[in-house]
């Protein structure tokens, strides 16, 4: 299959996601439950245009070889710099084709075959983790169970569940305190300090990504908590209406925390083209949540190694395009900001 083909196959599969041909947030601005952005809708519509406005800088004056995508990260090694987005709740927001147990099931194992990983989602049924640590447990560990920012007998319980995964890192969606479903919940889910989360990375005892990081005091309070990581992230827009997109604040977060963390980034990027945009305006990798649930839900495992491949080749051109070698050649002067 072509991604093109996993599209074609996902509609009438869906809802109330409309698998659009560029998920772009315009179709579905405003829908919650379903894909869309919080409020008015703009911000994941924002997300993906910011990155329209990053233009790439060719260059076919050098070597010519086979491009080098791998990316090394806590002592692993990945195809391309990207990975499966965390999703929960899929029958309410995407459709009945499947619930959560049986997305991961098939996103994690299919996301190690491919070359990249899945990070996975939490929910407010607790089998939902349950089941998420068992897929990274099969996959021999090879995925990321993203705890939400429950209580601390919560975190605490759901922890245990990860480090029995044998996953080599962890991650919260901090900024999920925002969603609209996750409001005066049996447990509570909120914000939490920089002393909160040194505690729960204490715990974690293994790399911890803290993910909806959108200033530069979020990532410095991110550091100093002790995250080996952070995804610059505003949820998609479903958290809070009205924020810059993640494009536009990238640039200023990677240059006060690189090198003293890893930097990721996610929201509306759609093709290899745009992760090269990324990697050149200061990330280290990306995360990509909405197309890989139009490829499950198209395809399966195989719509999931279509657009893994469909990104793979689009970095690789792009790269050759602009004389970058490796990824670490990615730099900023191979990007033009409209």
């Amino acid at each position: 299959m072509t991604y093109q083909q996993v599209l074609e196959a996902a509609r009438g599969q869906m809802g109330p996601c409309k698998v659009c041909p560029v998920c772009d947030g315009r179709a579905c601005r405003n829908t919650i439950p379903g894909p869309g952005a919080k409020g008015v809708g703009d911000v994941a519509i924002r997300n993906y245009a910011a990155w329209q406005n990053v233009r790439v800088n060719m260059d076919t004056i050098c070597a010519c070889g086979t491009p080098d995508t791998h990316l090394d990260l806590f002592g692993q090694r990945f195809r391309i710099p990207v990975f499966a987005g965390p999703v929960g709740a899929v029958q309410l927001h995407y459709g009945k084709k499947f619930d959560d147990m049986q997305y991961n099931d098939i996103l994690v194992p299919a996301c190690r075959d491919a070359g990249i990983l899945a990070f996975t989602g939490d929910g407010t049924n607790p089998a939902v983790m349950v089941a998420a640590c068992k897929a990274v447990k099969a996959a021999q560990g090879f995925g990321i169970p993203t705890v939400k920012p429950w209580d601390a007998g919560t975190i605490a319980e759901k922890m245990a569940l990860v480090r029995d995964s044998g996953a080599f890192a962890a991650a919260m969606d901090i900024d999920a305190a925002g969603l609209p479903f996750l409001k005066n919940l049996d447990p509570p889910a909120g914000s939490k300090t920089a002393g909160e989360l040194k505690g729960i990375i204490a715990d974690a005892k293994v790399p911890f990504i803290i993910k909806g990081i959108m200033t530069v005091r979020g990532a410095e309070k991110a550091v100093e908590a002790g995250a080996s990581a952070i995804v610059v992230s505003n949820h998609g827009g479903r958290v809070l209406d009205q924020t810059p997109a993640t494009a536009e604040v990238l640039p200023e977060i990677a240059a006060a925390v690189k090198g003293r963390c890893t930097v990721l980034v996610d929201g509306g990027i759609r093709s290899g083209v745009d992760v090269f945009k990324a990697l050149a305006m200061g990330a280290d990798a990306v995360l990509i949540a909405r197309p890989f649930v139009n490829a499950v839900y198209g395809g399966g495992a195989e719509g999931v190694r279509a657009y893994v491949d469909q990104l793979a080749g689009e970095l690789a051109d792009t790269m050759s395009m602009c004389g970058a070698e490796t990824l670490a050649d990615i730099t900023p002067d191979l990007v033009r900001i409209f």
